[in-house]
């Protein structure tokens, strides 16, 4: 039985709640970086990072739609419907190169946390499961881009605080929401071409049933038997069932963390953060080699 998409009030709180709190917290993290040239991830330094995320920031204001001194050029128009999992790297490089020049970290402080307010002053009032445009052509819910914009905070602060040796914790129920709000949102409203770069998985029906403690239980569909866009394999969402074939446990700071590369899977294996059960667990791989994240 496929799962409608639903956002309780509350929920709708706590994400906004959410990412007013990590835009803070990943602010007070950059006044504490001694030198902005340190690097935080293989490709880029602080400073690099912070300017991502003040143009992520930047983007989630005209995908909200804060009206025309916001919206996006033909350039950018046109590489935001082109981009895929495994070319988002293009996307960010573009945001980086033509419309966030800046790499002062004070100023790019003060301008991340002025476009998040932006996001949340539009939003306010608005339908959390009111359908956006998203990268490749898809479409998520208002909600799903604030849990997307909250946990790209989560996971870059994580980063600079590895490289400043500072430390950096990720709210696990604010965590819980980037799976429960994005990636169900945007299979549940369309996920365009998201995965037309991430060849068929396999020829059968994959079911993996989700559960942690602060998230409404949710199996995801990967079917390689019909043909999905693209002729790839089609994902949706579905209400957990007990032949499900992978049970996966866990948590969400853990796994957000594992699937966009920052953690290996033995590791949080070993710690327990994410638990694999189920009578056909070995299939677990095939279905992340198909749904996986970028890892920059």
């Amino acid at each position: 039985m496929l799962v409608d998409m639903h956002v309780a009030p509350g929920k709708w709180v706590e994400a906004r709640v959410a990412l007013r709190h990590a835009a803070n917290r990943f602010a007070e993290l950059l006044s504490a970086v001694p030198d902005p040239e340190v690097p935080a991830t293989r490709s880029w330094s602080v400073a690099q990072t912070a300017a991502h995320m003040a143009s992520l920031a930047w983007a989630c204001t005209t995908i909200a739609g804060t009206g025309p001194d916001a919206t996006r050029d033909d350039v950018l128009d046109k590489q935001f419907g082109a981009t895929n999992v495994d070319n988002v790297r293009d996307f960010n490089d573009l945001l980086l190169r033509q419309y966030v020049e800046e790499r002062d970290l004070a100023a790019l402080t003060d301008q991340l946390l002025r476009d998040v307010t932006t996001v949340l002053e539009t939003t306010d009032g608005r339908d959390p499961t009111e359908a956006v445009d998203w990268l490749g052509g898809s479409r998520l819910p208002l909600a799903g881009l604030l849990a997307h914009l909250t946990n790209e905070l989560h996971i870059h602060g994580w980063d600079i605080a590895r490289g400043i040796r500072a430390p950096w914790t990720i709210p696990p129920a604010d965590a819980g929401m980037f799976f429960e709000l994005f990636l169900l949102g945007v299979i549940h409203f369309g996920y365009g071409g998201l995965l037309d770069s991430t060849p068929r998985a396999s020829r059968r029906r994959i079911t993996v049933q989700f559960r942690s403690r602060y998230t409404t239980p949710a199996t995801i569909v990967l079917d390689g038997s019909l043909d999905g866009p693209g002729n790839r394999d089609r994902v949706t969402v579905e209400a957990p069932r007990p032949d499900n074939d992978v049970r996966l446990s866990f948590h969400p700071p853990s796994l957000n963390l594992m699937l966009f590369g920052r953690l290996s899977a033995a590791r949080v294996a070993l710690t327990g953060k994410v638990v694999v059960w189920g009578p056909r667990p070995w299939l677990l791989p095939a279905f992340l080699r198909t749904l996986h994240m970028p890892n920059n």
